[in-house]
């Protein structure tokens, strides 16, 4: 299954139906008078958030979507059918943008949510509504109200607990394979991860769900590497794992460049409470560890947790953590279930755009 985030679409709700011009003609009855009928009214567009869905890719197959204009007015006062809605279902976090994509229209944080994006045109009056005692035999009507248009930006925000973040090569595929049952790629070398990822971890009773995001790099602001487009997926994580290489060459720089890409992106990704993890425990030995450790709280990291994602080790205490941040309630069962249906591993060299 591809992964798609944004995606373009033409929309055009229905035209009204126009009104009829008619007048009654029935044996014996003179100057029956007019009788035409008014038009239907055209179909609305609805955005529809519903379960199952993880990507957007459907639109990228289908990019226009017009609903049916109202049904025309007739004779013996009979108005014309109205056209049904056409709804348009989107993965739950989809939000709707202008095509400037300056604007947030529509946003879908919860599952069932219904929005009526364009209303469809009214129908048309038929020439019975016009009748009056001077003008006893109109001829006018109304050919229908047009439909609306526009063209719109699909953008697709994950809904997640927790989001995963640092460098490539941070062991995040390593760490999400551990702690639920995705089957993320694992390679010795930078960004196996392509495209954001899901995963539910059960822990002591309780569940959430994780986001893995490719590794950012220096640059990635101004489109270094993948780049900063796939931020937005952690935008609405409760906290975030930055997980921190314990054998690369300075895990403080390290710490600096990743919160400086947060910093560039915005959207208070910087404020969002922060767990620093070293990872890859088991290729050093305690003192180095201890060593780093102090460096990055110098550096600006409130504290920090030592891991090994290969064997486990440091994952238990790291994950209580976590749960000191999730309300104590949590509503993630639906999600949870959703995505584990979701987890095939994704194209690893497509670009949605």
């Amino acid at each position: 299954m591809h992964f798609l985030d944004q995606a373009k679409i033409y929309l055009q709700s229905g035209s009204g139906g126009p009104g009829a011009v008619s007048f009654r003609r029935e044996k014996y009855i003179q100057y029956g008078g007019p009788d035409g009928g008014n038009g239907g009214k055209g179909g609305d567009i609805v955005f529809e958030a519903v379960e199952g869905l993880n990507t957007l890719i459907d639109f990228r197959y289908s990019q226009h979507f017009k609903a049916k204009r109202g049904g025309h007015g007739m004779g013996r006062d009979r108005t014309g059918a109205g056209a049904k809605d056409l709804v348009i279902k989107v993965p739950v976090g989809t939000q709707i943008l202008s095509e400037d994509k300056e604007e947030v229209l529509a946003d879908f944080t919860e599952a069932g949510k219904q929005v009526v994006f364009i209303e469809g045109g009214m129908g048309g009056r038929g020439n019975a509504s016009y009748k009056s005692s001077t003008n006893r035999a109109p001829r006018q009507h109304q050919p229908g109200e047009a439909g609306g248009e526009m063209w719109v930006w699909l953008r697709l925000k994950l809904l997640a607990d927790v989001g995963l973040l640092g460098l490539p090569n941070a062991g995040k595929s390593t760490f999400i394979n551990q702690v639920t049952n995705t089957k993320a790629k694992v390679g010795a070398y930078a960004f196996t991860t392509l495209v954001p990822k899901l995963g539910v971890v059960r822990h002591k009773a309780r569940e959430f769900v994780l986001a893995d995001i490719p590794g950012l790099i220096e640059g990635a602001a101004e489109g270094a590497g993948i780049g900063d487009r796939f931020l937005g997926h952690i935008e609405r994580c409760r906290v975030l794992i930055h997980l921190i290489d314990i054998a690369g060459d300075d895990p403080a720089d390290a710490f600096r460049t990743v919160n400086g890409e947060l910093e560039a992106y915005g959207e208070g990704l910087l404020d969002k409470p922060q767990l620093v993890v070293l990872n890859k425990l088991d290729l050093a030995d305690r003192e180095l560890g201890e060593a780093f450790s102090e460096e990055l709280l110098a550096a600006g990291a409130e504290k920090v947790f030592s891991i090994s994602g290969a064997t486990g080790q440091g994952i238990e205490e790291l994950l209580d953590a976590v749960l000191s941040y999730l309300p104590d309630q949590t509503s993630t069962e639906t999600k949870a279930a959703e995505v584990e249906d979701n987890t095939s591993e994704e194209a690893d060299n497509w670009s949605p755009i």
